[in-house]
């Protein structure tokens, strides 16, 4: 795609600035904003993914993930802001997540040992782990708040605190599982997928190109169940004062 081409798209944004003017919906700076910014950070990325994929230093792919994963932490973390350490916990979940799946697509030769493997594909793990970790700190949120009385009640009779959120627990990771499983559901029925898309408009074989994306869809899956496990597990006690009082938090943008 030729750079003339790609301004262009350019069209897209104006329009949808022009429909936000016209609707007065005061879209307009944030989505001038937005899409500098999404060129800029695409471009930037770019230029050091090739620089990475021509050196292929074991240590710059080590810190690309690393940097991957404390982004995500933080950006998952402002669901949870008033729960102390949460930014960590996140961390944790994501990282075991990361692990465990590199470690299996790598143990079993699934994918090559290479940059251009590893970094992709690790990406769009932590991405979706960073998206479930959300969705989970959201919904334990609401869970929490209209669960009070019933908490409340079984640790007046002697639960502890783990077993007093347990179903809570339950709830938020059933919850946060939904729209990942609904994409598997619908997958190549409604939406052809990023990576497959990407693969075939670049020429690859449509078969080979849906091989990788069942790879991904069953490591989205996996990533997510894994990762919202081992957040609630980890993070439960953070809901509750040191004298097993209930921490409510306030829901955040």
């Amino acid at each position: 795609m030729s750079i003339l081409a790609l301004s262009f798209t350019l069209l897209f944004v104006m329009i949808t600035m022009l429909v936000s003017v016209w609707q007065k919906l005061g879209l307009e700076r944030d989505i001038a904003v937005g899409t500098v910014r999404s060129a800029v950070q695409l471009l930037l990325v770019g230029y050091v993914l090739q620089f990475i994929f021509n050196t292929s230093n074991p240590i710059l792919i080590a810190l690309i993930l690393v940097l991957m994963i404390t982004i995500a932490s933080f950006n998952a973390g402002k669901r949870g802001a008033g729960l102390k350490g949460i930014v960590w916990k996140i961390a944790i979940a994501i990282t075991s997540t990361e692990l465990m799946m590199m470690g299996l697509l790598l143990g079993f030769r699934i994918i090559e040992a290479t940059p251009q493997y590893i970094i992709p594909i690790s990406g769009m793990t932590i991405g979706n782990a960073m998206v479930v970790s959300g969705l989970f700190l959201n919904q334990m949120r609401r869970e929490v708040s209209a669960s009070r009385g019933e908490i409340e009640t079984l640790l007046s009779l002697g639960a502890t605190a783990r077993q007093a959120i347990q179903e809570v627990m339950k709830r938020s990771v059933k919850s946060s599982m939904i729209p990942t499983i609904d994409g598997m559901k619908t997958v190549g029925l409604v939406q052809l997928p990023g990576m497959m898309t990407g693969m075939i408009v670049a020429g690859a074989n449509p078969i080979e190109a849906v091989r990788y994306q069942i790879l991904i869809v069953f490591a989205f899956t996996s990533s997510a169940a894994i990762t919202s496990i081992i957040l609630s597990l980890i993070s439960y006690r953070l809901w509750f004062t040191k004298d097993l009082r209930i921490r409510l938090i306030e829901e955040k943008g």
